[in-house]
């Protein structure tokens, strides 16, 4: 879709876009009431802005939206309806971790739990352009975090994938 278009959708329409990039509903929300957008950059620099004003809670729900990495489309969403566009990007930034070998895909479902249990929320990663081991060793290194540290590491993971996903959406 266009810019141009998606500033002239209808509130409840553009949220349900806006959504498909990022999962807190008050992002979604505070994106559609800052449109018009003249440009990408401001919008992706508006959507940064916002994320970057949002609560924990409000991360921890757009973190709900995604799968865990190596879990496949349609599997358990953790609690969340995702639209099946976000569930095609989903894969599409997971696509390396498809052709991990068993082993890996193994270290990494271990090591998903274990990052959950740990922290209370599922391993989030910008994993376009990552391979599996790239995105297995990130895993291993930020279990080693404590809560404080790792929160804002997520939010900012979350970030990235929101940026990519915005440039997607508009096309």
């Amino acid at each position: 879709m266009s810019l141009e278009y998606l500033n002239e959708l209808s509130a409840a329409e553009a949220a349900n876009e806006f959504i498909k990039c990022c999962g807190s509903k008050r992002w979604a929300d505070a994106m559609t009431r800052r449109r018009p957008y003249p440009n990408l950059e401001d919008l992706t620099l508006t959507a940064n802005k916002i994320w970057w004003s949002l609560e924990r809670s409000d991360w921890l729900e757009a973190f709900r939206s995604h799968p865990q990495i190596g879990e496949k489309l349609g599997e358990k969403k953790a609690g969340q309806s995702v639209s099946q566009q976000a569930q095609k990007w989903s894969g599409q930034e997971q696509s390396a971790v498809q052709t991990a070998s068993q082993e890996t895909l193994d270290s990494l479902a271990d090591l998903n739990q274990q990052y959950e249990a740990q922290f209370g929320f599922i391993f989030i990663v910008c994993a376009t352009g990552k391979s599996a081991d790239e995105i297995l060793a990130l895993l291993r290194t930020r279990l080693q975090n404590d809560i404080r540290t790792e929160l804002p590491i997520a939010a900012a993971e979350q970030a990235k994938i929101t940026e990519i996903r915005l440039k997607k959406l508009i096309h």
